[in-house]
């Protein structure tokens, strides 16, 4: 449920954007383009998941199903969940495609609202997933909870530096956390946090040019 691409989307439809987090809003916004990502795993999810032991992952806000395909063809068991049907339907279409539909279980769901088994999951993802605080908060909390003992949690987002820079972002500051406010939610008896950083990468501008932009990136392990 990434913020990317916002800026593109028609307004002139009817009207499911006056609630931008509704399943409405991104069936929408993914039913403009017959692909609205790149197709490529997220670059922080590869980073820190070559390093761990295969086991369960939830890929929480999954898109059109790269995340979740790059971690079964490395030998995950993967749940992917996204609040657009179109987006699910396009992840298993893709699932299929590369082989992997048996270790994947795409399903539609909202974090607004949906609880995920307690300390099931060896990884939980949470990529770009951009929303209001009083919202992110909670749900990222249940995220974290979903992690088993021994397992990672990576949450990763556009970092509130963004706002001032190169590429449009939606100029809501209440939408960006930075490293130290996620970083701040794991109680350290329970949790190392093992990355809280703002890791700069390069992007493309939408008028072509490249621009270097900067992510919030979390990575924290839950002890025992």
């Amino acid at each position: 449920m990434s913020t990317d691409h916002q800026h593109t989307h028609h307004h002139s439809q009817p009207d499911p954007a006056a609630d931008q987090f509704s399943a409405g809003f991104w069936d929408t916004h993914y039913a403009t383009k017959t692909r609205l990502w790149s197709g490529r795993p997220n670059r922080w999810l590869v980073t820190v998941a070559a390093d761990l032991t295969p086991g369960r992952a939830l890929d929480a806000g999954c898109g059109e199903g790269a995340d979740a395909i790059w971690l079964a063809e490395r030998g995950w068991q993967v749940n992917g969940t996204d609040v657009s049907q179109v987006a699910v339907e396009r992840a298993r279409a893709a699932a299929e495609q590369a082989g992997v539909a048996d270790r994947i279980t795409f399903a539609v769901g909202d974090l607004r609202d949906d609880i995920p088994a307690e300390q099931a999951y060896d990884l939980v993802s949470a990529q770009y997933l951009h929303l209001p605080s009083a919202i992110r908060r909670p749900a990222y909390a249940r995220l974290a909870a979903a992690v088993a003992p021994g397992g990672t949690v990576l949450l990763v987002g556009h970092h509130p530096r963004d706002l001032d820079g190169p590429m449009p972002r939606p100029q809501d500051p209440d939408l960006f956390a930075d490293e130290q406010e996620l970083a701040a939610a794991f109680d350290e008896r329970d949790w190392e946090v093992v990355v809280a950083q703002a890791r700069p990468h390069p992007a493309t501008h939408p008028d072509g040019h490249e621009v270097t932009v900067y992510d919030t990136v979390v990575t924290a392990r839950r002890r025992g």
